[in-house]
């Protein structure tokens, strides 16, 4: 097998031209890997290369009084930011530019840009627009990388007029609060104010039922003594002494009518005032106006019974009046009577009757006492209600300052932040395309190889050679030639390129594996199929190029390619590469490395059978010469 070998590799370096020829097949695969690499080392660090246009066409709004012109400042971020090759031109230059192939891109901030920006404050927000011009002409991808960086564009000034109008209405929910707060101290005086008038009303309630006992009393006596006019002279100075004393008492008791009707009328002229007070608090908070008028509803029916309570109150306080004048009238009728009994027998009549007329009075005005007592104290409960409501609501809003507001602004108007978690990382976009690349120079580097390489050699086959020894030999020469290409291709990566290797013995390891089972692949279709496998292995290495998933995930291959991608080797060796190189699962890559070693023993079995069947017997396509030599 050694004696196959040398004599393979003598006639490889036979001549100049052929030492040449092996030389340049054998850098096919740096050249191949190394230099797409290389180009694609990492693009997106050199951007600021990219020649962009930047028309600014915005004329300007006004802001607070203040003319501003925020495309212009937008300008300047970009320009000072320097992430792409920035050239602030005219609208026509932009084009002609972009046509022209002077421009990748243009982006421009139209007329209407800081009017629509700073409509966001206003009840008619309007949207900005940036206008990203591209042409495909120029590259594809030079148009994607403009739409992102005008997509980074709006985010930044969206984040920042979001936040300019969340902290505008945290301001004024601050300021509700703020009137909130009146309210709520408005309403607890009027509490305080309904609180005491319902204690008044309740005296007053319990004085005139006491008035009206007495007046009932006095109405029965006075008929007594109407029945019984034939003891008036005996009784009359009795009855002046009891007369004077109801006099007195009701006087007492006008008094504390008066002194309740004024309570009642100073509660009175107060609601107008206070519902005044508490409607312009209302209206300066963000309850719908549905809202406002229920709530003014309900005080209005409060402030209807204060109005009710106080006319009764002011009709007892007349009757109250009247019945200490009537009183007094009795006591000096009943003096008069004592000094003129015969006189005063014709006005007992009189005077039980105005008795009478007094007790129904009295009781009218008991009744009315009731009623404003009961009105005084919804008043209170409703007053009560109205203050507890209105502190419930600003308890509801939070308390803020401008620091917190600045805050709070920020996060609503930016809500989601996002945390890059990657378990593995490439690092740049050349390093995360190099499995598929190295994978990929792998196969081409071999196919290089058996253009000059005989997979079999036929003077082994002649001889009689054993077919394990002339398909190992044919199999051992390009494994030991690619061997040299990984090395190299290895070195161009990791050392010149400086792409950094997680695990670097495992990652060369398994690159050699790969050489070693693509050159057993192509060796067993140049075995069995003669010239037809070497094209077979151009179109094999076609179709695993666009089903291997090294650029785009595979999942989105159609559906035929897919299938291919989880049956064909170079598939293995791109996940494999990746596994090791990125520090990702070694079982991983143990299981791919098991899938191309079955690809491997498969192919070196094809080769012995192929060279079992032409040591024993030839056909005529093993006896035509090679188009290859």
């Amino acid at each position: 097998m050694i004696f196959l070998l040398r004599a393979e590799l003598r006639r490889l370096t036979a001549t100049t031209m052929s030492r040449l020829a092996l030389v340049a097949l054998m850098c096919v695969p740096i050249l191949y890997g190394g230099l797409y690499l290389w180009a694609n080392r990492d693009p997106y660090a050199n951007l600021d290369r990219v020649p962009a246009a930047l028309v600014v066409a915005d004329t300007g709004a006004t802001v607070d009084g203040e003319r501003v012109t925020l495309g212009r400042d937008v300008a300047d971020t970009l320009l000072e930011e320097h992430d792409f090759d920035w050239r602030t031109v005219s609208a026509s230059h932009a084009r002609t530019g972009l046509q022209g192939g002077e421009f990748a891109f243009a982006v421009t901030l139209p007329a209407g840009f800081s009017s629509a920006l700073a409509s966001a404050a206003t009840p008619d927000p309007t949207r900005a627009r940036v206008v990203v011009s591209t042409s495909d002409t120029n590259g594809y991808l030079a148009g994607t990388i403009a739409e992102q960086a005008a997509g980074r564009i709006r985010d930044a000034v969206a984040r920042q007029v979001g936040e300019k109008a969340a902290n505008a209405l945290l301001v004024g929910l601050s300021d509700v609060r703020d009137s909130l707060g009146t309210a709520v101290t408005g309403a607890d005086q009027l509490a305080t104010a309904a609180t005491s008038a319902a204690t008044g009303g309740s005296d007053l309630a319990s004085g005139t039922a006491q008035v009206a006992a007495g007046a009932a009393s006095l109405s029965d006596g006075l008929d007594t003594l109407r029945d019984s006019t034939a003891t008036l002279t005996d009784s009359t100075a009795r009855l002046a002494s009891g007369a004077r004393e109801v006099a007195n008492g009701n006087a007492v008791l006008a008094e504390r009518g008066d002194k309740a009707a004024t309570t009642a009328q100073d509660a009175a002229d107060h609601v107008p005032a206070i519902r005044a007070e508490i409607a312009e608090r209302l209206a300066e908070t963000d309850l719908s106006a549905d809202e406002q008028q229920a709530l003014l509803a309900q005080l209005d029916r409060i402030g209807s019974r204060v109005d009710t309570a106080n006319t009764a109150a002011q009709n007892l306080s007349g009757q109250l009046d009247a019945l200490a004048t009537g009183s007094a009238q009795v006591a000096s009728g009943a003096d008069r009577l004592a000094a003129s009994a015969p006189a005063l027998t014709a006005g007992i009549g009189t005077a039980a009757e105005g008795a009478s007329d007094l007790a129904g009075g009295a009781d009218a005005a008991s009744a009315g006492a009731g009623t404003l007592s009961d009105g005084l104290g919804q008043l209170r409960d409703g007053s009560t209600a109205l203050r507890d409501g209105l502190a419930s609501g600003l308890n509801q809003i939070p308390a803020s300052d401008a620091d917190s507001r600045s805050t709070e602004a920020a996060a609503i108007a930016d809500p989601l932040g996002v945390s890059e978690d990657a378990l593995t990382s490439a690092g740049t976009y050349g390093a995360g395309l190099a499995p598929f690349f190295l994978s990929l120079a792998a196969w081409i580097g071999m196919y290089a190889l058996f253009l000059i390489v005989r997979p079999l050699s036929r003077r082994a086959m002649t001889a009689g050679a054993r077919p394990w020894r002339t398909a190992a030999a044919g199999w051992l020469l390009p494994v030991l030639l690619g061997l040299l290409q990984m090395v190299a291709l290895y070195t161009v990566v990791t050392v010149l390129l400086g792409f950094p290797v997680a695990n670097p013995l495992g990652t060369f390891a398994f690159l050699a594996l790969v050489s070693a089972t693509f050159a057993a692949i192509l060796l067993a279709l140049n075995a069995v199929l003669g010239n037809v496998g070497q094209f077979l292995g151009l179109v094999l290495m076609v179709v695993q190029l666009v089903s291997a998933g090294g650029t785009f995930p595979w999942q989105t291959l159609p559906g035929p390619l897919a299938a291919l991608h989880s049956a064909l080797p170079m598939s293995y060796a791109v996940d494999g590469l990746r596994q090791l190189m990125y520090g990702g699962r070694e079982a991983a890559a143990l299981a791919d490395a098991g899938y191309l070693a079955l690809w491997l023993l498969g192919g070196l079995a094809l080769t012995l059978a192929a060279a079992a069947r032409q040591t024993h017997h030839r056909v005529l396509r093993d006896l035509q010469p090679s188009l290859i030599g």
